[in-house]
């Protein structure tokens, strides 16, 4: 065994549907968006994170950006594996060695996959050279990055808002108490805002034009106390189809979202009534911990907050909190084995 732990490298991976983040040696060596860009002609795949998000809505026949992954879970096989295997390769110190070491990985899955997601998930990291892949609930590995003591006696709630799904659970003695899955996240935020724009403004933006909207001046209320300044954003006009710049404030983004918002709002008071009476009575005391990029959004702690009567707590680096945990756990892997799905 000596040799193949000296031979054997340890990642943490968050395999994310907007992005996908990977620890090394406790840095995050790997923080790029999950796009793969491939050559329609020969099937090459061209480009990978960064580069191929900027291809994104700007492509030729010949090139079609890929998200390979979708509410979470892996919807291209062939282009996720590809695009693993290149953040893998990238890891600056495996670039050194000659051969692809053998790797122990933990990779995070949303709480409500499936099991034949969860083989998707493993076996795409098998083939990269993963000898030992565990896999571990993002809302556990959200807790274990935020800092949260899982392994009492103890209910604590994470709302993880990521690219594909929310995930909500009460988390008590190291495991998932009760827990909801709902498909609404950043994704659908990024929509909300497209079709916005084009009904209320007749501007034609892309995906990429509505995620600047989204992370510049994104809101979850529209009253801020000290809201972003108004954006100028160019599109194109649906009336004449002449490019056009409108003027865009929070507020109409808080407009935008005010529905999905309020369903990641039900989910939350959902989970919370399915909480036994214990676990509620921790969670009166602890609050309500937020993580995801989607957490972010301005005011959305305050709007939980509100609705709930409880205190809510934004995790520091949220977009970072699940990739952290994971790289807790597999640094300490023994401890947490009975957390971890073989």
């Amino acid at each position: 065994m000596g040799f193949f732990d000296f031979m054997t490298e340890e990642i943490a991976m968050d395999l994310g549907t907007a992005n996908t983040l990977i620890i090394h040696n406790g840095k995050v060596v790997v923080d790029s968006p999950s796009i793969v860009a491939r050559d329609r002609v020969s099937g090459k795949i061209i480009a990978v994170g960064k580069e191929a998000s900027l291809m994104q809505g700007k492509t030729h026949d010949n090139i079609k950006t890929i998200r390979p992954l979708k509410d979470g879970v892996i919807a291209d096989f062939d282009a996720s594996e590809k695009m693993i295997s290149l953040f893998i390769k990238s890891i600056p110190a495996l670039k050194k060695r000659l051969f692809t070491p053998a790797l122990r990985m933990v990779v995070c899955i949303p709480s409500g996959i499936t099991e034949v997601e969860m083989r998707a998930v493993k076996e795409s990291c098998e083939r990269v050279n993963g000898k030992e892949v565990y896999l571990i609930h993002e809302p556990m590995a959200a807790a274990i990055g935020i800092g949260v003591d899982i392994m009492q006696p103890k209910g604590n709630m994470i709302v993880d808002i990521g690219g594909g799904t929310t995930e909500i659970a009460v988390l008590a003695l190291g495991g998932i108490v009760c827990d909801k899955s709902v498909k609404i996240a950043g994704d659908v935020f990024t929509n909300d805002i497209i079709y916005y724009m084009r009904t209320q403004h007749n501007l034609f933006v892309g995906e990429g034009t509505a995620e600047k909207i989204k992370i510049e001046i994104g809101a979850a209320i529209e009253d801020l106390d000290q809201g972003p300044e108004d954006l100028m954003v160019q599109g194109r006009d649906l009336l004449t189809g002449k490019p056009k710049q409108v003027n865009v404030s929070y507020r109409e983004i808080a407009k935008a979202l005010d529905k999905s918002i309020q369903r990641i709002e039900d989910a939350v008071m959902e989970t919370l009534s399915q909480t036994p009476p214990e676990l509620a009575a921790d969670i009166y005391n602890t609050g309500i911990y937020l993580a995801g990029g989607g957490s972010m959004l301005r005011g959305l702690d305050k709007r939980i907050s509100q609705k709930t009567d409880l205190p809510v707590y934004i995790a520091e680096d949220p977009l970072r909190a699940v990739v952290r945990g994971t790289g807790i756990v597999i640094k300490n892997i023994e401890k947490f084995k009975s957390i971890l799905i073989k």
